[in-house]
């Protein structure tokens, strides 16, 4: 069993600021850094990372994307198809507060040049009960979820940044959501909390079974009569940038290797921990030897 990440490819340029920048203001930033970075390249690490043998298909641009592909494979994973495109890979500008709390800029660049013959091409490679994992940094979301739904695939779907596109994709093709209130909200189209959100969501979608992400509250999981409740690990925060992105990862990659689903959200929820408490998105995601270790 694989998993196949159809998802960004991003630089991420990070400022470090007093608070986020406001309209009409000019703001100076103590500190510039740049990191790889990508909800899609971010996933992908964490899912090697977690022991998953993961690919990554997705595009960079044709001058400026190679250093992205270079740390995925020093993580382990499978970048040989991921396509090189005429312009700018996909990059963010982000503002990092002293809380290490951050507001996010993003431009596409190659992650929407994505052909549906690519698409094609990395589909030859999977089988029925391989996973797809999917974000919305991507063009051709609703293609690749009908290629895989073919396939017999299990689907994942993390529906961030949440947009009007998600309402046209083949939802009902979706094994798991990973997801915040939020997005949970907006898919429901209706605003609420927690188990009244789980519930919705279940009602809409039978057959998913669900992560909600609760932010300082944890998470929770359903799958049917099943519900399980996962607490946050409280570190010091340096950088939530890849949180998600890492708990994500390891959840999935977790179950993967065999992992019920109570032991993978709470080794999800470990490795989130570990992220935050140091800077930047991908650098910031640890090993899976470091999950005792490090809490």
């Amino acid at each position: 069993m694989k998993v196949l990440n159809y998802g960004s490819l991003n630089i991420d340029n990070v400022y470090s600021v007093d608070h986020f920048v406001r309209g009409g203001e000019t703001l100076s930033s103590s500190k510039m850094e740049t990191f790889s970075g990508g909800k899609g390249l971010n996933q992908s690490i964490a899912l090697a990372k977690s022991g998953a043998e993961v690919w990554h298909a997705g595009a960079v641009g044709e001058n400026d994307g190679e250093f992205l592909l270079e740390m995925m494979k020093d993580a382990g994973v499978n970048v040989s198809l991921v396509s090189h495109v005429e312009g700018k890979t996909g990059h963010a500008i982000i503002q990092r507060d002293g809380d290490g709390q951050n507001c996010i800029l993003l431009y596409g660049g190659a992650n929407q040049k994505i052909t549906r013959e690519q698409v094609d091409q990395a589909m030859e490679h999977f089988q029925a009960g391989d996973f797809l994992i999917l974000q919305n940094e991507i063009n051709e979301i609703a293609y690749i979820m009908e290629k895989a739904h073919e396939k017999g695939m299990k689907i994942v779907l993390n529906p961030s940044p949440m947009d009007e596109k998600i309402g046209g994709y083949p939802l009902e093709y979706v094994d798991y959501f990973l997801l915040n209130e939020i997005e949970a909200g907006d898919i429901c189209r209706e605003q609420g909390e927690g188990e009244e959100l789980l519930r919705k969501l279940s009602a809409m979608f039978p057959k998913a079974k669900i992560v909600l992400t609760l932010g300082g509250d944890g998470s929770m999981y359903k799958d049917g009569d099943l519900v399980l409740k996962q607490p946050i690990y409280r570190v010091p925060v340096v950088d939530t940038t890849a949180a998600g992105d890492t708990f994500t990862g390891f959840f999935i990659g977790g179950l993967m290797q065999g992992e019920d689903p109570k032991t993978a959200l709470d080794h999800a929820a470990k490795a989130a921990a570990i992220a935050v408490s140091r800077p930047g998105a991908a650098p910031s995601i640890p090993d899976r030897s470091e999950l005792e270790k490090e809490l």
